[in-house]
């Protein structure tokens, strides 16, 4: 089955793209009347944001590191991290953290170590999203083109999405759990992790801040790209901030394509359509796509310059092969 689904993970990205350009053709009176713009302060406020937000991830993917017993140099973590996000497109979803396992041992570090970083990452960047997305629909009660068939769900719907986050942050050996059971049915050593219910939500909201980052560079983006007063600006900002989390979330747990493309796009569609019109949302969505995936082919080139690949004296060590995953991480 997982042979099958890499085969059809490119076809499965070409129908994503064209269910993409049929969108941008259904609503191209609308895009052709918008009045687009080309704002510079708006796009380095953006640009800033996103800078803060990857140095938030990184962060937090070096804490992680950290509760299995692994200790890896900022610049080095960075080079890594950048590095390995430019492969994460390739089908197969499995290159990202290959790379990055692959590149960690050169550090030390046990692919058991990386992977379950990883692993936890994936589980608590995920987690974050659910008390945003709960106060966001608990307060506005929008979930956009969905909002007439889900009326009087919205309590329900905050309700799902809190329970995982209370479940985990009573009790966090659940989670831990899961991940050391998944190393064991690929012949992996699981490793102890000090993760206490205090530390899960210290991470929990360091999480949270960074997808308000994330949030925050989409809307000024946004913001860049068109021309809004500043009450419209006020008024669209919630939104906009939320719905990066959310549509980034459903892409993730898609699975479908590489980075959650199409399908990330979409939900974006259904989130903010009704408030900002569907073609416009969708060459947004596209754009933020874009811009990060350039700054990332940057931020690797960069790194690749100036920060060191391994410790000035490497020693020689075993080679283990690293666990080969489903998801890439962003």
């Amino acid at each position: 089955m997982r042979r099958l689904f890499a085969l059809l993970q490119p076809v499965l990205i070409g129908v994503a793209l064209i269910f993409i350009i049929a969108l941008l053709a259904v609503q191209w009176d609308e895009l052709r009347s918008y009045r687009w713009t080309l704002r510079p302060g708006w796009l380095l406020l953006s640009m800033l944001l996103l800078l803060a937000s990857w140095a938030m991830e990184i962060g937090i993917w070096r804490h992680l590191l950290g509760l299995v017993d692994a200790q890896l140099p900022f610049w080095p973590a960075v080079r890594i991290w950048f590095q390995s996000a430019v492969v994460r497109y390739i089908p197969g979803n499995v290159w990202q953290p290959l790379s990055m396992t692959l590149q960690c041992q050169r550090w030390s570090i046990r692919a058991e170590a990386t992977l379950t970083s990883v692993a936890l990452y994936q589980a608590v960047i995920l987690l974050a999203v659910a008390p945003i997305a709960a106060l966001y629909v608990g307060v506005t009660g929008n979930v956009g083109l969905l909002s007439e068939f889900l009326a009087g769900m919205t309590i329900w719907l905050v309700a799902a999405g809190l329970l995982p986050v209370a479940v985990f942050l009573a009790r966090p050996g659940l989670l831990i759990g899961a991940i050391n059971w998944a190393l064991n049915k690929v012949g992996r050593t699981p490793l102890p992790t000090h993760l206490t219910s205090a530390r899960l939500l210290g991470l929990l909201a360091a999480a949270a801040l960074n997808w308000l980052l994330w949030g925050g560079s989409f809307a000024a983006l946004a913001y860049a790209l068109g021309d809004y007063t500043a009450a419209r600006m006020l008024a669209l900002l919630p939104h906009l901030i939320a719905a990066y989390p959310i549509a980034y979330a459903i892409g993730f747990l898609s699975f479908i394509t590489p980075s959650g493309f199409g399908v990330r796009e979409g939900a974006f569609y259904v989130l903010l359509a009704p408030m900002m019109g569907g073609g416009v949302v969708t060459v947004i969505a596209l754009a933020m796509r874009l811009w990060t995936t350039l700054g990332e082919l940057l931020m690797a080139g960069a790194m690749t310059l100036l920060a060191p690949a391994a410790p000035a004296q490497e020693t020689s060590a075993t080679v283990l092969a690293p666990l080969p995953t489903d998801e890439p991480l962003r």
